[in-house]
């Protein structure tokens, strides 16, 4: 995976903007259907982002994280996370390696966040999470949900453009 690419364009004029979407949507990431089930909206030292939990059309779920990044302009940085079957490890404070590739810290704290529609999730909590980068750009986040266990992910950055609405929630 690639480091994240900004392409010129602007979000709901040359594209879909992904902060639209809404909680029973059906979209298309990359041409792929699936269904909008939930949406956390997380909360961390004044950064905010919505990561929503996707069904594709072969019922697997993932998460779709979006949000508005700093910089000159501001840009959207839109991920979408893949598991990642991780055995029982938790963050390491320094680097690690996973799946013979060496992640090293880039951020870890405690987010608030507040749920809709169908997460698994409680409908406000607290989340830890630790977020690592690969020499070559590649993203893992381990997150925890309120003292549960670990869990990690991959992410792959997405293209403007690569998201459609199908169809809006009724």
């Amino acid at each position: 995976m690639a480091a994240p690419v900004i392409a010129p364009g602007h979000a709901g004029t040359d594209y879909t903007d992904p902060r639209t979407i809404q909680v029973g949507d059906r979209i298309e990431v990359q041409g792929s259907p699936a269904r909008v089930l939930g949406a956390m909206h997380v909360s961390w030292q004044g950064n905010q982002w919505v990561e929503y939990l996707l069904r594709d059309g072969l019922r697997r779920l993932q998460w779709l994280s979006v949000e508005v990044l700093d910089g000159d302009p501001p840009h959207l940085e839109v991920l979408l996370w893949t598991d990642v079957p991780t055995q029982g490890m938790v963050p390491a404070k320094s680097m690690l390696i996973m799946e013979g590739v060496e992640f090293f810290p880039i951020e870890r704290g405690t987010a608030a966040f507040r749920s809709e529609g169908d997460t698994g999730n409680p409908d406000r909590g607290l989340l830890d999470f630790a977020d690592y980068r690969a020499s070559d750009g590649r993203l893992l986040s381990f997150e925890r949900i309120q003292g549960r266990s670990w869990t990690a992910c991959y992410a792959q950055p997405l293209p403007p453009g690569s998201i459609s609405i199908v169809r809006r929630a009724s």
